[in-house]
């Protein structure tokens, strides 16, 4: 029979990792709740206006992303980063993508982060994601540990930054630097 005073570290140890979990949670529900409130002020900005059609020209269909991006941009004219991620948010998203990073077999991811441009690039909320940049998903592996995200956001990589991207309207929504570890 154990100690009771074996029982009672036992019990603390589970209630303490259980509150963390708790927390974690409720850091996640928060994030999404705030990417569900972009979403809904951006299917209210963009009332109206056409969806860009796959057969346009690209010309036309970055002239309608324009569109799209400025009216968005005009409906949250205060925007700026850390609105929809939070450092608390940001801090929560470095913890599950450092655990993809670091799981076994994660070499290859780590790989593909080290190839990327390694020049900085200025992000901006509400800029449009620059065209110059190569539009790198994040990899299967590493989405499967980050919050799933509406049809209408995705996550990019820009350097080190994770960037919440318009998958339409091509804009930033907001940014966590440095969130993936300095390359070794």
């Amino acid at each position: 029979m154990m100690p009771a005073v074996a029982m009672v570290s036992i019990l603390a140890v589970m209630c303490a990792e259980q509150e963390r979990v708790n927390a974690d949670s409720a850091i996640i529900q928060t994030f999404l709740t705030r990417v569900n409130d972009y979403v809904k002020l951006r299917k209210k900005a963009l009332q109206g206006l056409p969806a860009p059609s796959h057969s346009m020209k690209r010309g036309d269909l970055l002239k309608e992303q324009q569109r799209m991006a400025e009216r968005i941009a005009v409906a949250r004219p205060e925007a700026k980063q850390g609105d929809i991620c939070s450092p608390e948010i940001a801090a929560e998203l470095r913890r599950l993508i450092g655990i993809s990073l670091n799981s076994p077999g994660a070499e290859k991811l780590r790989a593909s982060f080290r190839k990327q441009d390694k020049a900085p690039t200025p992000l901006k909320v509400n800029a449009v994601f620059p065209d110059r940049l190569p539009m790198p998903t994040a990899p299967p592996t590493l989405l499967i540990n980050l919050p799933q995200l509406p049809p209408e956001v995705d996550y990019r990589f820009v350097g080190r930054a994770l960037v919440l991207r318009d998958t339409t309207a091509g804009s930033i929504i907001d940014f966590v630097p440095d969130a993936l570890p300095v390359p070794q």
